[in-house]
């Protein structure tokens, strides 16, 4: 068993963009294929858990998640990097059903460590919103963080008020998993 970091897609991995379905639109946030590299050196697998009601909404399909996702791993790739897998909710309570895969719900993180042989207790969580921050706590991660790229910057105040870590961006968030 290997511990992971699991991290939210959009906001954190990548740019934030409402409702993403066009690769042409991906860019890796700053900082996400250096970090990588120290994060698989260090023996961690990285895992996005990432919600796309877009789905549900019918604004997009699985496929272009997909595709988003095929687009991720060809710009990483272009640093010998890469995400070891993505899970996805593409639920909605309001268009479709009340899923356990949706998050603040932790069935994403379980079923990965359950499908990748992962290390819960020493596994971090990283996402740009608080329902990122409370899957991680809810799955049982040792440490959940809300960071401050994305949406983190407007959701930093409540995330701090409720007693969650908060970190400034990947290469900070990479310190504290690898505890430099």
């Amino acid at each position: 068993m290997r511990p992971a970091l699991f991290l939210d897609r959009d906001g954190v991995v990548i740019e934030q963009v409402a409702y993403l379905h066009d690769p042409s639109q991906v860019r890796l946030e700053k900082g996400v294929a250096e970090n990588l590299k120290r994060l698989h050196d260090a023996g961690f697998a990285v895992v996005v858990i990432t919600n796309q009601s877009g789905v549900a909404r019918k604004l997009f399909s699985l496929a272009d998640v997909e595709k988003i996702h095929e687009k991720i791993q060809q710009l990483l790739a272009a640093n010998n990097e890469k995400i070891d897998a993505f899970y996805i909710c593409p639920h909605h309570p309001k268009y479709d059903v009340d899923c356990n895969c949706r998050k603040p719900k932790p069935g994403l993180i379980l079923q990965a460590v359950r499908e990748l042989d992962l290390d819960l207790k020493h596994s971090v969580m990283c996402g740009d919103k608080i329902s990122d921050v409370q899957c991680g706590i809810n799955a049982g991660c040792a440490k959940s963080l809300l960071i401050r790229t994305g949406y983190g910057r407007e959701e930093e105040n409540a995330a701090r008020q409720a007693g969650m870590d908060v970190c400034e961006d990947f290469t900070a968030l990479t310190n504290i998993v690898l505890n430099k």
